[in-house]
């Protein structure tokens, strides 16, 4: 990402193709993923049909007899085993997605309005939030996290931290990636021109363990949403973490209403907070000195909002 010279903040894409988890993804949750990858894409721990196909759990049609499973078996009816590993993936070119922008590939690169983070997480985070400014826009990105799944072998159970979910690419030290991000703000020519920060999880779960959101395709909404706070067309809330929307602001026409249980989707908890507030402490310390100072400010400001006793000292 670059500033142009109207203060702009542009981004080039130095990926050349999409990757994601296979299992579930069918043309009635992503038809655009599957019309990606009918040509030219690597598959990994999918199943393979007798014709030479393949399939995964969710994939919208059963398996056909005599499918080899992940496990190289041939699969069972009614096993109860897995076909494809939860975590099966796919890749394909990007330039065989039928909706992508005609602009993905330009060498000046293209405007950032608004950048999203998002980890998997059953509580504490809302669904979508946004951030008050900039600087706390970088600490939302420095706290991202998600619950242990497929895809983290080995891990404890519990929130594995993922900063700016670059903890993986990241070739040097996070604390100083932080700053990075800080000093991006302060030499912008122009504030108002920053790109909104925002925080999405598609993954809160009820107390039944059921997803509260139907996700894939309906994510949409909340993008139109987060289109309409860049234009200051749609309300929202503060809350101690940053702003929700206000309540019948996202567009959640042609669902079930009574299904979508708005207050559980949006709830900011005193008390989950308070806990997350001692896990962001931990992570925060494994930073030592490289933790940029801002960081320490804007979590005593959440402590502060939270009404949580604040024991760091910023020097």
């Amino acid at each position: 990402m670059k500033f142009g010279e109207n203060g702009q903040l542009y981004a080039i894409n130095p990926e050349a193709g999409f990757f994601g988890v296979a299992p579930y993804t069918s043309m009635d949750t992503n038809p655009n993923a599957l019309l990606s990858c009918n040509k030219n894409t690597i598959f990994t721990n999918v199943g393979l049909t007798p014709d030479g196909d393949i399939w995964w759990e969710g994939i919208g049609y059963d398996a056909p007899e005599g499918t080899i499973s992940w496990t190289n078996e041939v699969s069972k009816k009614d096993s109860g085993k897995h076909i494809s590993h939860p975590n099966a993936r796919f890749t394909a070119p990007a330039k065989q997605c039928p909706v992508i922008d005609s602009n993905w590939e330009n060498p000046q690169g293209v405007p950032i309005s608004a950048i999203l983070f998002g980890g998997r997480r059953p509580t504490t985070v809302p669904l979508v939030y946004q951030s008050f400014d900039w600087n706390h826009g970088v600490f939302i990105g420095s706290i991202v996290g998600s619950e242990v799944t497929a895809a983290a072998i080995g891990l404890k159970a519990g929130v594995r931290r993922d900063p700016f979910a670059m903890l993986p690419f990241c070739g040097y030290n996070m604390g100083d990636y932080f700053n990075h991000w800080i000093k991006i703000g302060k030499s912008a020519s122009d504030q108002d021109k920053l790109p909104k920060i925002f925080n999405v999880n598609w993954f809160r779960k009820d107390v039944n363990g059921k997803f509260l959101w139907p996700g894939y395709g309906d994510n949409i909404r909340v993008l139109k949403w987060i289109f309409e706070r860049l234009e200051n067309s749609t309300g929202a809330v503060e809350t101690p973490i940053g702003y929700i929307p206000e309540k019948n602001t996202l567009d959640f026409s042609g669902l079930d209403k009574e299904s979508i249980k708005e207050n559980e989707l949006f709830l900011v908890d005193q008390d989950e907070w308070a806990v997350e507030c001692g896990l962001i402490e931990e992570q925060y310390a494994n930073f030592k000195d490289s933790l940029p100072i801002e960081m320490t400010k804007q979590l005593n400001a959440l402590k502060s909002k939270l009404q949580i006793e604040i024991t760091a000292e910023i020097s």
